[in-house]
């Protein structure tokens, strides 16, 4: 059998060897989702909520394994990796709470005859995530996949694949059936394959653009229902009347939470002329105040980034906005230790032709760029092949949310950074993605709308 390595970026070393599916264990795989969701979307909408909320307790009772699972598989700091464990017990809680009210039927008062909305799972769903947040990617869509009466068929990031067999044990020990939620560990040319098959009736994806561009070809070309979050490059606005301590205090851990390994991170930092060497330089403090080391120390914010290959790709960001003019403000780039550590950069004299302006930086990487006006820092935050989400800081409530209104995003923090949750609809526009995870929005993207008329 073919194996996937399971890898320590800490340390660069193999942990354990994970044999993939065969091709015919996925065709059972397959064939039991189908068996599954006939039971399954009978099961009373209480009893589902009931192993919603089984769920959720595990992941509460064991958040501190299941948190050193993700910082020893893919290098997140132990101190984000406990929370995004209890966050997803949360969002289960959250779609327990609320799925039979979003599934009630809504009358549409129309003419002397009864006519009715209903809202009906439609069956498997393929999902396919990437390895950065490796229980909250998967727990977003499964929350209300499952809670609505889908069932679920992931295909995890090959970096993760102990985190993916996981997650299947934790449903399994809540209770859902065999075949509610299972995990295949197959690569992406399989993962791609099975879009065609009938079992599988929708696809979530997650991931980069080319990827998502792909999916969404052969979702198409099979006419499946899709939903892709293709990735970011998030403008954090400052504005010559903000809070400019507060925008720094925020914007630090904003652009290197998850060693700056965050669809939703702040990317590019926009400042208006007045502020910018006040905000400048709270946020080179703020981040020189960062420890960065080892991810099993509770006190360390800036652990591995995941690869090797992903560092490469940083360097080569960094590198074309140095020969093109930027400064680095501290000393950052790849670090002499083992593993793939990478101390951040931070970067000024930056024009909008630099990749770091134009390409999503996947990594501990700031770049600051100055404008003059209001209406320079919305041109330039829209310009971008990315709309996913934005950061405005204004004290000036009306005029943070004037320049809100005019972004291109999905979501927009208003002195905030964004941050999934779950009664918020999460995803972007352009090239960012389309559909929507999470809140009702989310809920009803793999639910088949039907319509009833009554005479």
């Amino acid at each position: 059998m073919t194996t996937i390595s399971s890898i320590n970026p800490t340390t660069g070393k193999v942990i354990s060897e994970v044999e993939m599916h065969t091709d015919e264990q996925v065709s059972r795989m397959l064939k039991k989702s189908a068996e599954t969701f006939g039971e399954w979307k009978r099961t009373d909408i209480s009893e589902r909520n009931e192993l919603l909320k089984n769920f959720a307790e595990i992941l509460r009772k064991n958040k501190d394994e299941y948190g050193k699972l993700i910082t020893t598989e893919m290098g997140k700091v132990m101190k984000q990796a406990v929370p995004e464990v209890a966050k997803c017990a949360t969002m289960f809680d959250y779609f327990a709470d609320n799925a039979e009210k979003m599934l009630e039927p809504e009358p549409a008062e129309e003419g002397a005859c009864d006519q009715m909305i209903h809202y009906e799972p439609m069956g498997t769903v393929l999902a396919i995530k990437p390895w950065n947040f490796p229980f909250w990617q998967v727990l977003s869509a499964a929350a209300h996949v499952l809670a609505g009466g889908n069932v679920m068929l992931l295909k995890h990031s090959s970096y993760v694949p102990l985190c993916a067999l996981e997650i299947e044990n934790i449903f399994l020990e809540a209770g859902f059936p065999e075949g509610a939620f299972q995990t295949m560990i197959v690569d992406g040319k399989t993962a791609s394959s099975l879009i065609s098959r009938d079992e599988v009736k929708a696809i979530s994806f997650t991931g980069g653009y080319e990827a998502g561009q792909k999916v969404a070809e052969l979702a198409a070309h099979n006419m499946k229902k899709f939903v892709l979050e293709l990735g970011g490059s998030d403008p954090f606005i400052i504005l010559d009347d903000a809070n400019v301590e507060m925008a720094a205090k925020v914007g630090v851990p904003s652009r290197f939470i998850n060693t700056g390994q965050t669809c939703i991170a702040a990317k590019r930092f926009i400042v208006m002329e007045e502020v910018a060497d006040e905000f400048t330089e709270k946020f080179v403090e703020g981040t020189l105040n960062l420890k960065i080391g080892d991810p099993m120390d509770p006190e360390t914010d800036i652990g591995p980034m995941v690869r090797n290959e992903q560092v490469k790709i940083l360097e080569k960001q960094v590198d074309n906005a140095i020969s093109k003019g930027a400064k680095s403000l501290i000393k950052g780039g790849i670090m002499e230790t083992e593993g793939y550590m990478y101390s951040p950069i931070i970067l000024s004299g930056v024009t909008r032709d630099m990749k770091v302006m134009r390409e999503e930086t996947f990594g501990p990487v700031a770049p600051i760029i100055t404008v003059k006006t209001e209406e320079e820092a919305i041109e330039l935050a829209n310009d971008s092949e990315f709309g996913l989400g934005a950061s405005v800081w204004s004290q000036e409530r009306d005029r943070a949310m004037r320049v809100a209104s005019e972004l291109e995003t999905g979501m927009v923090g208003v002195n905030s950074f964004c941050t999934p949750q779950a009664c918020l609809p999460f995803g972007g526009v352009k090239k960012s993605g389309m559909g929507r995870e999470l809140s009702r929005h989310g809920f009803l993207e793999f639910m088949n709308i039907k319509s009833f008329k009554i005479m």
